[in-house]
């Protein structure tokens, strides 16, 4: 694991620019997120939790009332907001990458972490909690795979991948890190 001097050389490469996790509801941004704000010292943003204050009501309800598109679009404003204000590391919902504009933002804004997994470990991980409102739609894992086949192209255009998998969260914590050195071309000597 780096140590504090390589650290601090990723949070200077930064600038204010945000780490931004990206990926499916499941691969773990919150959580992974979470413990890669703590071990850059970054203030953690959880957009979901965001737009639920901005909109004083769960994301299920914004959904069930006034439908997707509704939503995104106050997603996006939020994100827009939220990526002016790094640096720090923000977990993203799993749709907010697909729209054009917060590609952009996030882009000019951050740095870009794609948290990819496999189906199953995704299924695993969803069908632990009822509060997802696309999966609602039919079964979960047809669902999923179906949004894989959508998102997966557009998640692979952002600066960083890191395989999201079953093992401590440090390990890909960790894997996180080393790919922001090379992405933020912090130099060897420092990461070390």
């Amino acid at each position: 694991m780096p140590d504090a001097q390589s650290l601090q050389a990723i949070r200077t490469a930064l600038g204010q620019r945000s780490v931004v996790l990206v990926g499916l509801m499941g691969c773990g941004k919150s959580a992974i997120g979470r413990r890669l704000a703590y071990k850059l010292v970054l203030p953690f943003v959880d957009a979901d939790e965001e737009i639920e204050k901005a909109a004083g009501k769960s994301i299920e309800d914004i959904f069930a009332e006034h439908g997707e598109p509704y939503f995104r679009e106050g997603e996006r404003k939020v994100l827009a907001r939220l990526l002016r204000s790094g640096p720090q590391v923000l977990a993203t919902g799993g749709g907010a990458f697909m729209n054009d504009e917060t590609r952009a933002a996030i882009a000019e804004f951050g740095v870009s972490v794609w948290l990819k997994a496999e189906l199953a470990l995704l299924v695993r991980r969803v069908g632990k909690r009822g509060n997802r409102p696309l999966l609602k739609a039919g079964d979960p894992e047809a669902v999923l795979q179906s949004l894989m086949d959508k998102r997966y192209p557009v998640y692979a255009e952002a600066d960083i991948t890191v395989e999201s998998r079953d093992v401590p969260h440090d390990v890909i914590v960790g894997e996180i890190v080393e790919s922001l050195s090379r992405a933020l071309a912090v130099p060897s000597e420092v990461a070390r």
